[in-house]
């Protein structure tokens, strides 16, 4: 990150990344959701959430280490960061997949979800959210919203302002054009607005970690995916605190 991103990412805990995805890459994602929503939903499906993204085709390991985002994360969670967990989100109309309640925050504690900043001036974050915009979302679409700065309150997020159906004034809504990435720490107070858009809301999401800290308790196998990098297979390894000995999935 340069000063600014650095600056930005500190005071507001997210940070969004301009056309962070190819429109090649983007209409190869994009396909892969039609054919899950042909495939796997009703056709009177209001939203729908994809679990297991790294399993459905080759465009979405192609997310995993992204040039745009790979920086960011680095400077966040460190050079040895991790893949926890990915899915992606599908609303066509209301409410997502797990309502519109805010959630995450940096109190209480969490040992997964903390944001920090060292003596020497070093970022250090738990989960840190990667959303990918595969469409649109406009000003007044709805999707995600957060409240800037709270990763770093000292003092609980009031329960009264959490619901979003009624947007407390602390509340930012943060949007973008198709390709663009939203980079958050899960500290940061955040949740999903009522979709209004008059296209589908499809947001893809990957959750990284430190090297040695996990937030799913299902690990990836680099070996189920043989068109992965060395790179990619290092962001797949299992929570460990990357000694030279240890053994991968690959031994």
């Amino acid at each position: 990150m340069n000063d600014e991103d650095r600056y930005l990412f500190d005071l507001q805990g997210y940070l969004t990344v301009p056309d962070a995805i190819s429109p090649e890459l983007l209409e190869r994602l994009n396909h892969q959701l039609d054919l899950g929503i042909q495939q796997e939903t009703e056709p009177e499906m209001r939203t729908h959430r994809f679990g297991s993204l790294l399993e459905r085709d080759a465009a979405f390991r192609e997310l995993i280490d992204l040039p745009s985002v790979v920086d960011v994360l680095t400077d966040i969670l460190g050079p040895d960061f991790r893949l926890d967990h990915t899915y992606a989100d599908v609303i066509r109309s209301g409410d997502g997949p797990i309502g519109t309640v805010l959630h995450g925050g940096a109190v209480p504690f969490r040992s997964s979800e903390y944001y920090t900043v060292t003596t020497s001036g070093q970022i250090r974050s738990g989960l840190v959210a990667v959303g990918f915009n595969l469409r649109d979302v406009g000003p007044d679409d709805g999707g995600f919203a957060c409240v800037p700065g709270s990763h770093k309150s000292a003092f609980a997020f009031p329960q009264d302002w959490k619901q979003l159906s009624e947007l407390h004034p602390c509340v930012r809504r943060v949007t973008g054009p198709a390709g663009t990435a939203v980079i958050f720490t899960e500290a940061l107070v955040h949740g999903t607005l009522p979709w209004r858009g008059a296209d589908e809301r499809r947001t893809a999401f990957f959750k990284y970690s430190p090297a040695s800290l996990s937030w799913s308790a299902q690990y990836y196998d680099p070996d189920a995916y043989p068109d992965l990098t060395e790179r990619q297979r290092a962001i797949l390894e299992a929570p460990n605190a990357r000694y030279r000995s240890r053994r991968t999935a690959r031994v």
